[in-house]
């Protein structure tokens, strides 16, 4: 498929092309170029209308990638800018650009949320639609807001979208080094980081998931906590087929 990477020259979009781009052709649009020069890239910013129509010209469908001023699910702290920065990308530029996609009959893809829409001092995730939207972070809330634009397109514009509330994005190396020394305490939840290779399988699995059905939104746990310790994986592995594997080949 020709898939749109939108914000794919950020961090996480970053480390899962190489991935990506052995299953699929793949298009950027971003305020910057990627650093893999083999994508096509539209520059542009997500609330720019002209940009986003050029980009979407020939997709078949696309991951949404953008984050910006990122915070974790217990963060208090907030200044102007993390507000407007949040609110600009996670609301306002969404919203745009899903208008933008269904008008140009591209109507599947995949949402980047994250697990910061829930406050993250719990002992356990029972499950997407069990844990409440409850984050005091601006990023968690603007996020979550974010989910709620991705329904309300699947319902009255029959989009059939997948929302993956991922944790801890890492590079294999930051993975390899993180997991040796595993944040947490007693009472709180653990920070279980999640491999390059095992998100990029989550986007490959939930890019194929979205191309059957219609008029659907799917919020699923991505987290690199594969014995299930801390978060109800269950949705993950029955709607995607998804489960975190990296430990069983990486040594840490």
């Amino acid at each position: 498929m020709n898939v749109l990477l939108v914000g794919g020259s950020g961090h996480v979009g970053t480390f899962i092309t190489p991935y990506l781009h052995q299953k699929h052709q793949l298009r950027v649009l971003d305020v910057r170029p990627p650093q893999h020069k083999s994508v096509d890239f539209v520059e542009g910013s997500v609330t720019d209308e002209a940009a986003i129509r050029k980009a979407l010209q020939g997709m078949d469908t696309f991951a949404w990638l953008v984050m910006k001023s990122p915070q974790g699910g217990s963060v208090t702290d907030q200044t102007p800018q993390v507000i407007i920065d949040n609110y600009t990308v996670n609301n306002l530029g969404l919203h745009l650009f899903l208008w933008l996609a269904q008008g140009a009959g591209i109507k599947r893809g995949v949402y980047t949320s994250t697990m910061s829409v829930h406050y993250r001092e719990r002992a356990f995730y029972y499950g997407e639609e069990e844990t409440a939207y409850d984050t005091p972070s601006a990023y968690g809330l603007s996020k979550g807001f974010g989910e709620q634009i991705c329904r309300y397109f699947a319902r009255w514009f029959d989009m059939n979208l997948i929302g993956l509330r991922i944790t801890g994005p890492r590079t294999r190396q930051q993975w390899t080094a993180e997991r040796k020394t595993p944040k947490g305490r007693e009472g709180r939840s653990k920070i279980y980081v999640t491999d390059e290779e095992d998100l990029a399988n989550a986007y490959l699995a939930a890019l194929e998931a979205v191309q059957t059905g219609h008029g659907r939104f799917d919020a699923v746990f991505i987290t690199g906590d594969e014995k299930g310790e801390t978060h109800n994986m269950s949705k993950a592995k029955r709607l995607l087929g998804w489960e975190p594997r990296t430990h069983l080949k990486v040594r840490t």
